[in-house]
C-alpha cells in the first residue's frame, strides 16, 4: 500500500455541524508512505473514529476512504484480515492487552502469526524500553506506562505499510517518549513505512512531514 486518501470523509455524528473547521474532515487529504503525520485534535473530534475508519472497525460515515485505488467500504472480511495483519498495525490508545497475559506472552502471541521478528531482538526492544525485568509479568499488574510500552513493541511485530499510534506517549514520562520516538525513527527508515501519530496533546517527538487537525 501506497496511499491511504480520505474524500470528502465525515462521520455521522457530525453530520449537521456547519462550523467545523478540519483538515482531516470533510476535505481531500492522503497519507503517502514514507513520510510522517501527526493529526491533534480537541477531545470529542473524532481522533479514535479516524483511527476505526482505517481498520475498517467502523463505517459509519460518508464519503470514501481508499487504500491506493481501492475503496475500503468494498473490502471483504478475508481482505480486512491482510490489511491488518500486513499493511497497517496500530498502537490503540486503549492498548488491548491481554491482562492474564505476560508482556511476553502478549507480544509473542501476534509474532506467532506472522514469524517477523526473532526472540533476541525482541527482548532487545523490552531492555531498550525499560521493562525488561517486566518480561514474565502479567500485563494486568503493569503500569499504565509499562503497558504501553509493551503494545507498543507488539505494534511492531508484523509488516506493515503504515504504522498507526493513537497517543501513543500519554502514560510515558519525556525520557521513554524520547526512546520510543527514536525507535519510530528507526523502523521508518529501515522499511519506508507511513508514521500517523494521533495526539490530543502530549505528542511523539518526531520530524513530521505535515501536521493535521482534526
Amino acid at each position: 500500500m501506497r496511499q491511504i486518501f480520505l474524500h470528502q470523509v465525515l462521520p455521522q455524528v457530525f453530520a449537521q455541524r456547519d462550523d467545523l473547521s478540519s483538515d482531516v474532515w470533510r476535505t481531500e487529504v492522503c497519507f503517502e508512505r514514507g513520510n510522517s503525520y501527526l493529526v491533534e485534535a480537541e477531545s470529542g473530534m473524532g481522533k479514535s473514529t479516524f483511527c476505526s475508519y482505517l481498520l475498517g472497525y467502523r463505517h459509519d460515515y460518508s464519503g470514501q476512504i481508499s487504500f491506493d485505488d481501492a475503496d475500503i467500504s468494498h473490502f471483504s472480511i478475508p481482505q480486512w484480515v491482510d490489511v491488518r495483519q500486513q499493511q497497517i498495525s496500530m498502537l490503540f490508545q486503549e492498548m488491548r492487552l491481554f491482562p492474564e497475559l505476560t508482556a511476553w506472552e502478549n507480544v509473542e502471541i501476534k509474532n506467532r502469526l506472522t514469524c517477523q521478528i526473532d526472540r533476541p531482538t525482541i527482548e532487545q526492544w523490552f531492555e531498550r524500553l525499560g521493562i525488561a525485568e517486566k518480561l514474565h509479568v502479567k500485563a494486568g499488574i503493569l503500569s499504565q506506562g509499562q503497558q504501553q510500552r509493551v503494545a507498543f513493541i507488539r505494534t511492531l511485530v508484523q509488516p506493515f505499510d503504515f504504522l498507526i499510534v493513537d497517543e501513543p506517549i500519554s502514560h510515558l514520562d519525556d525520557n521513554n517518549a524520547q526512546l520510543m520516538a527514536e525507535m519510530v525513527g528507526e523502523v521508518k527508515e529501515k522499511t519506508q513505512c507511513g508514521v500517523i501519530v494521533t495526539s490530543i496533546g502530549k505528542q511523539l517527538p518526531l520530524v513530521y512531514d505535515k501536521i493535521l487537525k482534526l
